[in-house]
């Protein structure tokens, strides 16, 4: 296999899973040969890590505004996207159109007239984009598309999935930039987006209609003042009432938080650590969705970002019977700890239910690292040597829009009250 070279822009939190592994187990068909972002000090940590705990040479740095410069002389193959979500289509388009590939991290962009850019540059250049949801490659996610795929429970008519966010990780998404919804196209874009995946690949299919309501219940200032809150604060850096907040992050105690953001907020003002009861949260953190697929099957799927347990249960209803799924998940903070502790798995149970016999318990192999196992095989298959497979894991910018468009849809029935075709959103 000839060795390809890669460039990442975006050297906050998302990167390292990527710049780690071609330092390291990739380091003979992958070459990492640029960083790029908005702030120095960020692409300064980042070639420390790949230096100090890598044992990785450092690569040249630019700026977000020497992009295309960085490209010409640089000259990669493909761009490893790990941006705020509202700027992935800039990165992806003018990659492309400068002649390279992306490798995305998820969600692909944020909104249908985004998504359309995307899907119209790909034709244009003929060049390829790879969206990367980890959550397919977790053997127990592989185990539940096997079961479907060999007719464990029939054909598919209906599925539950609640996804539970804690007060650990589910919180994080109020402190940062997530928080307004024109970065991240808020929960039901930036986290549910790996659970709608799921369904698309589980079921094999793709979403039709959909019907959103949700709110804003717990986070942000005006339900915490209903709640009887009188004590507020912007951020937890240098507050002393965000010393008794269970829900402040202090990263000055936390050594990578503190370089990748603390560090570096002289060069942009970027906040990592705001309060989740704060002013201008525009984000839900309660969520409810029906999906009619083109399977016919129906989902009804919620999510809620305050729970005392972080992991997911889902349920699936067919013609021969019902498969039933829990995972615990171990929480954390993006950046705040080790890459392997991100949906790690606490526990899991896969049960199926035949329609005329006893019901059983389905093992499943244990995945090592991040995301339940998943990280490790997925990353195999973007920079070493993919192996054959049946159930079809890698996924596409075809992929990579069915998955978000659900959410986009979501988004558009939250504000005018309305189902929402899928197909009327986007034309491929």
């Amino acid at each position: 296999m000839s060795m390809k070279k890669y460039a990442l822009i975006g050297t906050g939190g998302r990167a390292e899973m990527f710049y780690a592994a071609i330092a390291t187990d990739y380091h003979d068909t992958a070459e990492l040969v640029a960083f790029c972002d908005l702030n120095q000090t960020r692409m300064n940590y980042a070639n420390t890590r790949l230096k100090t705990k890598y044992n990785h040479p450092e690569v040249p740095t630019y700026k977000a505004d020497e992009f295309e410069h960085m490209i010409e002389t640089e000259k990669p193959d493909t761009i490893i996207v790990t941006t705020v979500d509202r700027t992935h289509h800039t990165y992806i388009i003018r990659a492309m159109q400068a002649g390279c590939n992306v490798i995305s991290e998820k969600p692909m962009t944020v909104d249908e007239e985004k998504c359309q850019q995307i899907i119209d540059v790909i034709k244009e250049t003929g060049k390829q984009l790879r969206v990367t949801f980890n959550y397919r490659y977790a053997p127990h996610n592989s185990k539940v598309r096997e079961l479907i795929l060999d007719d464990a429970i029939g054909q598919v008519f209906s599925v539950h999935f609640e996804w539970l966010l804690n007060t650990e990780h589910g919180a994080d998404y109020f402190r940062r930039w997530h928080r307004d919804k024109r970065n991240s196209g808020g929960l039901l874009v930036h986290k549910s987006t790996h659970h709608f995946d799921l369904v698309n690949f589980w079921l094999g299919t793709e979403p039709d209609t959909v019907y959103a309501l949700g709110g804003l219940n717990f986070y942000g200032r005006e339900n915490a003042e209903k709640r009887g809150e009188t004590k507020f604060y912007q951020r937890a850096y240098g507050s002393e009432i965000a010393k008794n907040d269970p829900f402040a992050l202090h990263m000055e105690n936390n050594e990578q938080l503190r370089s990748l953001y603390l560090d570096a907020e002289k060069e942009d003002g970027y906040h990592r650590d705001q309060s989740v009861f704060g002013d201008g949260i525009n984000i839900e953190d309660t969520l409810a969705v029906l999906v009619q697929y083109k399977s016919k099957a129906v989902m009804t799927y919620s999510l809620n970002a305050y729970m005392p347990w972080e992991g997911y249960r889902v349920v699936f209803n067919g013609s021969k019977g019902r498969l039933e799924v829990n995972v615990v998940e171990k929480s954390y903070v993006n950046a705040g700890g080790a890459k392997s502790d991100e949906g790690a798995l606490k526990g899991k149970q896969l049960k199926v239910f035949p329609m005329f016999a006893e019901p059983y318990l389905v093992d499943v192999e244990e995945g090592v690292g991040g995301h339940g196992g998943g990280d490790r095989v997925m990353l195999n298959d973007i920079f070493g040597v993919p192996a054959e497979d049946r159930l079809k894991r890698a996924s596409s910018h075809v992929d990579g829009a069915k998955s978000i468009l659900t959410g986009i849809a979501g988004n558009i029935s939250l504000r005018t009250g309305l189902p929402v075709r899928v197909k009327e959103l986007v034309q491929f």
